[in-house]
């Protein structure tokens, strides 16, 4: 499966941005799906994952404010970021694999184009 990210930019404290991913490949639906972000220096972070059947996981910084969602018809998951900090500022990457959600990058063998989301205070 191939992905590609969209939707990043620039956003003051307290708004909002949706990041979507797109993906072209066979059987979209059956896959785990996450949004990773990276700030330099630091690790890949989990943020948001998708199972085929739709139980989420969130990182416990996003929890009630980041939504994450899949359309298998239009094979897009999206990330809905509100009440975004200057610390969400960060490279994120969509990601997707086989089986459940893992909070681990190396867990993950498709991987979309990081796209920058900069928080400014």
């Amino acid at each position: 499966v191939q992905l590609q990210a969209s939707g990043g930019g620039l956003v003051q404290a307290g708004g909002s941005l949706r990041l979507s991913c797109a993906a072209s490949g066979r059987a979209f639906s059956t896959y785990a799906l996450g949004w990773f972000r990276q700030v330099p220096g630091k690790e890949r972070e989990l943020v948001a994952g998708i199972n085929s059947g739709r139980s989420t996981y969130y990182a416990e910084s996003v929890k009630g404010r980041f939504t994450i969602s899949r359309d298998n018809v239009k094979n897009t998951v999206y990330l809905q970021m509100n009440s975004l900090k200057p610390e969400d500022t960060a490279v994120y990457s969509c990601a997707a694999r086989t089986g459940y959600i893992r909070t681990t990058s190396g867990d993950y063998g498709y991987w979309g184009q990081g796209t920058l989301v900069t928080v400014s205070s």
